[in-house]
């Protein structure tokens, strides 16, 4: 079972969505945003639920800092999407939350995977939305995630065709290479 929590800085901690929220405006030249809010989401699999009720105050938040929440949906004049790493790219939030779970259970490391969410707030529009996206995703190294919980964590990949081997490819003249292209 896959289990997911949202974690937020309360809102007089939230330095991150302020700047992010300065950017937008002074960068992109978007005047309309009224708020910007940042969650970190966690998904887990391969863990007990009762390790997950603990982790989500020990590890995935600082309680004294942060909004824990089970859900994140848009509100009236919001717009909302997340960004997660690549397939192959490390994510080190995943990674630490994983040792530390490990570290307390004593067990099997649990797969962990994360996503920053932005709640955006105001009179923007899709031009503007998008101008908004393209700002804040690294094509490099993060694509935006699917807001839906998945069933599993598990990676499927499929198994590529074999490669094909040209024997003599380095030995063509300057004709054999005109011929083969």
């Amino acid at each position: 079972m896959v289990y997911r929590i949202f974690v937020e800085k309360k809102p007089e901690l939230a330095n991150e969505a302020a700047a992010l929220k300065n950017e937008l405006s002074t960068l992109l030249g978007i005047r309309n945003i009224d708020s910007v809010r940042l969650l970190n989401r966690y998904d887990v699999e391969n863990i007990e639920e009762e390790l997950f009720v603990y982790a989500k105050k020990t590890v995935f938040s600082e309680p004294q800092l942060d909004i824990i929440s089970d859900a994140a949906e848009a509100g009236d004049g919001e717009r909302i999407f997340a960004i997660e790493a690549l397939p192959g790219q490390f994510d080190q939030r995943a990674a630490s939350a994983a040792e530390c779970i490990q570290l307390i259970s004593q067990k099997e490391r649990p797969t962990v995977k994360t996503a920053k969410v932005y709640i955006i707030k105001g009179e923007i529009s899709d031009e503007e939305f998008a101008a908004i996206k393209t700002y804040l995703i690294n094509p490099v190294e993060s694509r935006e995630a699917s807001l839906d919980l998945p069933e599993t964590l598990a990676a499927c990949y499929v198994k590529p065709e074999p490669v094909e081997i040209i024997d003599g490819f380095i030995a063509l003249d300057a004709e054999g290479l005109a011929a083969f292209v």
